[in-house]
């Protein structure tokens, strides 16, 4: 079941907190920009490649609140992990080193067939790949808020915007880390269904990666959430009627939210005080390495996600292939 939530009541004082959040120019990043400003925070910093959508947030911000000075955009191109490992010293430059809150939120669904800047298939590349990077160079940043508000759970908090999708990657593998440097799929007929497999893909990766990094590092907090179903959202701008109409018959049998309702369970993970003992799993309390849908129901591992060694796999495999782009 899941919690009532109200962002204006239920999102804390966010005084002396600095939170990096990715893909803020629209959709749902968008939206927890704007609710996350309400609440005091030291400073929101927001990625994206759109200067213009960028500026006129700024400008929406600084007319409607008090806390127009608290809020940066940084340039990042996810399709390339020379520009994210940029705007990440960017960042880090500007936060101090310290990062309170680190919200993975950019993303792109069922694009047609590519590969990314770097010779990866697009959508892991964007999803998985960027995030994972902007992770790995964050950490010490995340570290050094956690220490210095004395192990308060509400510093050095990581959230991971994934799917329920993760649940359809490819059953036999989970990941085809043979094809991740291929295109794959086509433009039309069976062939064209394949972009959204691999999206489902790049979303378990998300869950894998959020599991692994609780495993790894215990005095941080870090959860994985679906937003909901968001039929307006910009990740599906891209798509023709024949996609369109394939998502739309996918998802008929969900609840559909609008953009605003869709940041909810982001929100609620980055900010909640509510943390969960060990051992405990009820809807409204934070577990790092948890899954949840909104707004804060955790959501059970399936046998993919849950698999330990998948995830170890997963993080040996990323950690390689970042190594390239951090000389």
């Amino acid at each position: 079941m899941s919690i009532t939530y109200n962002p204006d009541n239920d999102i804390p004082d966010l005084s002396g907190k600095v939170i990096v959040i990715t893909g803020g120019t629209s959709g749902v990043g968008k939206e927890a920009i704007k609710q996350l400003i309400k609440h005091n925070p030291a400073h929101i910093y927001f990625t994206g490649r759109n200067v213009q959508a960028a500026n006129s947030l700024i400008g929406e911000i600084k007319a409607t609140t008090n806390n127009g000075n608290c809020i940066t955009f940084v340039a990042c191109d996810q399709t390339s992990l020379h520009s994210v490992r940029d705007a990440a010293q960017v960042l880090l430059a500007k936060s101090g080193n310290l990062i309170d809150v680190l919200i993975c939120n950019a993303g792109v669904m069922a694009v047609q067939p590519a590969l990314s800047k770097d010779g990866y298939e697009i959508q892991f590349a964007i999803n998985h790949l960027a995030h994972a990077m902007l992770v790995k160079l964050c950490l010490p940043a995340l570290q050094n808020a956690r220490a210095k508000s004395g192990g308060g759970s509400g510093h050095g908090r990581i959230v991971i915007t994934s799917s329920l999708a993760f649940r359809e990657a490819p059953k036999k593998t989970g990941i085809d880390f043979e094809g991740l440097k291929e295109t794959q799929g086509g433009v039309s007929g069976p062939a064209m269904l394949a972009k959204y497999t691999l999206y489902s893909q790049s979303k378990l990766a998300n869950v894998l990666h959020g599991s692994e990094l609780a495993r790894r590092y215990p005095e941080l907090t870090v959860a994985s959430v679906h937003p909901g179903v968001i039929m307006s959202t910009e990740l599906m701008d891209h798509m023709d009627c024949v996609d369109r109409f394939v998502v739309k018959m996918a998802v008929r049998n969900f609840l559909h939210v609008g953009l605003q309702e869709g940041s909810y369970n982001t929100l609620w993970a980055a900010t909640t005080t509510q943390i969960a003992k060990t051992g405990e799993d009820d809807a409204g309390f934070l577990k790092s390495g948890g899954i949840y849908h909104p707004v804060g129901t955790p959501i059970p591992h399936t046998p993919l996600s849950g698999d330990e060694a998948l995830a170890k796999k997963l993080w040996e495999w990323t950690e390689k292939e970042l190594e390239r782009y951090l000389k």
